[in-house]
């Protein structure tokens, strides 16, 4: 077994657990999906950044947005989206 190096709040988690302070509850499966639908709403949060980018682009990226009934900054929302999961390329 690893020596981890455990910090005090670990440590006494690993205590309480060693001394059977911690039980199952009877509905796992209820608490495992709130867990991880607690997780998916943290991670879907928005966070609001600022960026400087040339006048014309932005009426480029308006145009593009008008054109597709979208208000731009959801254009633009969209495309770092796409290209963050891997399904558009840009060339650098």
């Amino acid at each position: 077994m690893k020596n981890y190096k455990l910090d005090s709040e670990e440590k006494r988690i690993l205590k309480d657990y060693e001394e059977g302070k911690y039980v199952s509850v009877d509905n796992l499966d209820e608490e495992i999906a709130k867990a991880r639908e607690a997780a998916r709403n943290t991670l879907l949060k928005t966070k609001n950044i600022n960026i400087r980018l040339p006048f014309k682009d932005i009426q480029k990226l308006k145009e593009k947005a008008a054109e597709n009934n979208l208000p731009y900054q959801t254009l633009i929302s969209m495309l770092l989206r796409q290209y963050t999961n891997g399904d558009i390329r840009i060339t650098l």
